[in-house]
């Protein structure tokens, strides 16, 4: 199977963009946090959320293209076809249904970084540390809020057995454990 390091890799030779890095590092703590609770194979969804964007620069953020590209670059590194599946159908734009517990959880632990990000970016300090679970719900009602971060997306954690709170929480927990990758 891939290694995180020979995705890691192949992620430098495809991505630029720092913030895009972060995001798909925040996506993997996310699914390995998950992973975890629901009893999953954490190298395989972690690195399905490391994984899930790698493509992004290389399509121009053309979401007709988007996760097509980088199921073909997945495979090529030796990820599963499960991983593969779960990052072509993260993109609802191919309207591929979410079939298997790790398509879910891709699906609604993409957008949880950006509106986590945004909440530790509105605090003077700028860091995750200081974000605590009340605030982020509150944040997560605030539609105005990062309105990037799509909640219906995100809401669909109960696909998976979870409780929204639960699932923030889970989230939030998981990025703070690697703030300093993430520079907050």
């Amino acid at each position: 199977m891939l290694t995180r390091e020979e995705a890691l890799d192949s992620i430098k030779a495809n991505v630029e963009n720092a913030n895009l890095i972060k995001h798909m590092l925040a996506t993997e703590a996310i699914m390995r946090a998950l992973a975890k609770r629901l009893g999953e194979d954490e190298e395989e969804w972690g690195l399905t959320g490391l994984l899930h964007d790698i493509d992004m620069e290389l399509t121009e953020g053309d979401m007709k293209v988007h996760s097509t590209l980088g199921a073909d670059l997945a495979r090529e590194l030796g990820a599963s076809e499960a991983m593969a599946h779960a990052i072509l159908c993260h993109n609802e734009t191919h309207g591929i249904p979410l079939e298997t517990k790790l398509d879910k959880a891709l699906f609604c632990a993409d957008p949880l970084t950006g509106l986590i990000i945004a909440a530790a970016l509105v605090r003077p300090d700028k860091k995750l540390a200081g974000v605590e679970l009340k605030s982020l719900k509150k944040k997560f009602k605030e539609k105005s809020f990062a309105a990037g971060a799509k909640r219906d997306q995100i809401a669909r954690c109960t696909e998976l057995g979870l409780e929204l709170d639960e699932f923030l929480g889970l989230g939030l927990e998981a990025m703070k454990g690697i703030a300093d990758s993430l520079g907050l």
